[in-house]
């Protein structure tokens, strides 16, 4: 489980360590932070498969995510008495990312390309370090990366084995220099990083792929469209928990029921409710009932992670639906982790009525995130 998160440098959030619970959930006003919040946490995932920079690409290269403000607002400038503005930089340009799970930290590094690089908008990974316990230090580093240099503590010895003095600046010891043998925890924490799930693009517009017929295949994942609907519903009576599916359905749609009906190649879902002669295809869901069954889908997973992320899935639903939604996330939360982005009120007050939640409301000062009902855990980042 991820104890600690810490970003530093990375659009509003100028430098955010915070603790995560079992169930967590972060909230707050629009603008405040929380979707930045969740792409820190999608970038780290990210970096397990090789894909951090084509992310960072994607929203614009380095030099759109970096923090835009000053790079310290003393206490003058939050009181009034003086203005925001510029000043020398002391330290390079970063962006940093990290966590600590209950047996190891990783940390990364981002800095700005070397010059002459062909693609000036993509950093480079200037730092990385993998370690045990509760703070980095140097005795509990187990993998470290400075620049192209990679080097793992051996398992027999402890001392240090250098792997590589040639790591591209694009490229992850992560993924690169995993050793079954020296560097087994590098290699336990990729894979676990692997196996994190966000749900954030759930369609359920007319051209959902969910509403469409799908090959029937086995699916013990919902994909993060929801495009295997059919599929997962079915994998789910097949080798998940059909009995906690069928309360699901029963809980929020009382009298009704979910099944699948397949062809040779294709299937769909089947919504059975009272008072129909027969039972309605994903095609003819409104958008909110559909989004509760992608929900269930994605929560009721055979294959549990070991984290889950939800980005404001209460999009779409009905006041109604709120306890049910709530039940769900919350018994999910018993064999998974969970974070849930939300600025839903209702979901929030029905989730703590079911179960012990930690509750991140973040806030908005001078441009900056920040989390002021909350203490700072203690964090240290690698310097380079």
């Amino acid at each position: 489980m991820i104890k600690t998160l810490a970003i530093s440098g990375y659009r509003s959030l100028r430098d955010l360590t915070v603790q995560l619970g079992r169930l967590t959930i972060i909230t707050g006003a629009n603008g405040c932070g929380k979707t930045s919040l969740y792409r820190a946490l999608h970038l780290l995932a990210e970096i397990a498969q090789g894909r951090l920079i084509r992310s960072l690409a994607s929203e614009g290269g380095l030099s759109s995510t970096l923090w835009a403000g000053p790079e310290t607002i003393g206490r003058r400038v939050r009181t009034g008495v003086h203005p925001v503005q510029g000043t020398v930089r002391r330290g390079p340009v970063a962006l940093k990312l990290g966590f600590r799970s209950d047996d190891f930290g990783y940390a990364i590094d981002l800095g700005m390309p070397s010059p002459g690089n062909p693609f000036p908008l993509d950093p480079a990974i200037k730092v990385e370090v993998m370690w045990t316990g509760e703070t980095l230090r140097p005795s509990a580093m187990i993998a470290e990366r400075r620049g192209p240099l990679v080097r793992l503590r051996t398992a027999r010895s402890h001392a240090w084995r250098e792997v590589t003095h040639d790591l591209l600046p694009f490229d992850s010891m992560v993924t690169h220099c995993a050793d079954p043998a020296d560097g087994a925890e590098l290699l336990a924490m990729r894979e676990r990083m692997r196996d994190w799930r966000f749900y954030d693009s759930l369609r359920t517009d007319p051209e959902a792929p969910a509403r469409r017929r799908q090959v029937m295949s086995y699916t013990p994942v919902l994909a993060g469209d929801g495009a295997d609907l059919a599929a997962a519903v079915a994998t789910i009576k097949a080798i998940g928990d059909c009995d906690a599916l069928d309360a699901a359905i029963e809980y929020a749609f009382p009298g009704s029921s979910i099944t699948t009906e397949a062809d040779d190649h294709h299937g769909g879902i089947q919504f059975h409710q009272p008072g129909l002669l027969r039972p309605l295809a994903a095609a003819e869901l409104s958008d909110g009932t559909l989004r509760f069954l992608l929900l269930v889908a994605a929560l009721l997973s055979p294959r549990s992670p070991d984290l889950m992320v939800l980005n404001e899935p209460e999009a779409s639903l009905h006041p109604s639906l709120m306890p049910a939604l709530a039940r769900l996330v919350v018994a999910a939360s018993h064999d998974r982790q969970i974070v849930l982005v939300s600025h839903s009120d209702m979901l929030i007050r029905a989730i703590e009525q079911e179960g012990e939640v930690s509750e991140i409301r973040l806030e908005k000062n001078f441009g900056e995130t920040n989390a002021p009902d909350l203490d700072t855990p203690t964090w240290v980042w690698p310097k380079r």
